[in-house]
């Protein structure tokens, strides 16, 4: 949005007027056309063809949560991106991982960003985890309309709470409604698969490095069984995103640190094609 400021040198009254510390209010009240679940779609026959994105998945450990996204779009039956990024910081210390129609979503996790950094400069402090979940919510609420027209965002959010000193996750449906999740989730086509990895190696004492092996185990089971989900492309060294939330706040790891963790796993895989049994891994 661009402030008019011909003739007089000043900012309009919409933006000295005091108001909500929600950026999305703030839109909603002076330009609501710009709200993605705003805009008038026109009269389409049958489904909407889109890039989707498809896998994610979290797991907590004792200090913290990882996030992480496997790489490949979908249209239809078609590829259409084989190196797309589906997982996003929030803030400092929380992120989401994409799942749904590609477009939308990176742009309802560019409007939440947004968000929460507008409630941090008006109100002087950050959100609370919840309270950042229940935005999010708020958000995937408001898409609703074009939820129901095929163009759904179903994220994943995840943070490390700074006040109980340990990391969430947070699962979303289309409708908007939030469940927080013990342990680990899934959400997108290949989160069935995903899920029953990660509910076989899955243990409360994990360590961060097991965390993260656990993450891309799981990811290479659901690119296993879903044809949506993009398994390690070792050729054009396409690998997961994988990205690590701590006391510390937000990390993603490294193109080597990920390549490294996705090898070890394909080399164990041409031992045990179906993966590591529940007591390894």
């Amino acid at each position: 949005m661009e402030a008019n400021t011909t003739g007089t040198g000043r900012l309009p009254a919409a933006f000295l007027t005091p108001g909500s510390s929600s950026f999305m209010d703030f839109l909603s009240e002076h330009q609501p056309e710009l709200l993605p679940g705003r805009r008038t779609l026109p009269p389409v026959q049958g489904v909407i063809e889109a890039p989707h994105g498809t896998t994610i998945v979290s797991v907590t450990f004792p200090g913290g949560v990882v996030l992480a996204g496997d790489r490949r779009a979908t249209m239809g039956n078609v590829i259409a991106q084989r190196d797309i990024e589906k997982v996003f910081p929030a803030d400092e210390y929380s992120a989401v991982g994409i799942a749904g129609t590609a477009g939308l979503a990176v742009e309802m996790v560019k409007l939440f960003q947004l968000e929460l950094e507008h409630f941090e400069k008006v109100e002087g402090a950050q959100l609370s985890l919840e309270g950042k979940a229940n935005r999010l919510s708020t958000m995937i609420r408001s898409n609703l309309g074009m939820a129901m027209q095929g163009l759904a965002v179903v994220p994943l959010f995840a943070g490390y709470d700074v006040d109980r000193e340990k990391g969430r996750i947070f699962s979303y449906d289309v409708t908007g409604g939030r469940s927080e999740e013990q342990g680990f989730a899934a959400t997108g086509s290949g989160s069935v698969f995903a899920r029953g990895a990660m509910k076989k190696l899955f243990r409360d004492d994990l360590s961060e490095a097991e965390a993260t092996t656990l993450v891309v185990q799981a990811l290479y089971d659901a690119a296993d069984d879903d044809s949506a989900t993009g398994g390690p492309d070792v050729a054009r060294r396409i690998y997961p995103i994988v990205t690590v939330i701590t006391e510390d706040g937000y990390r993603r790891l490294t193109e080597d640190e990920s390549s490294d963790i996705a090898r070890s796993v394909l080399e164990r895989r041409l031992e045990q094609p179906d993966g590591p049994r529940a007591s390894l891994l």
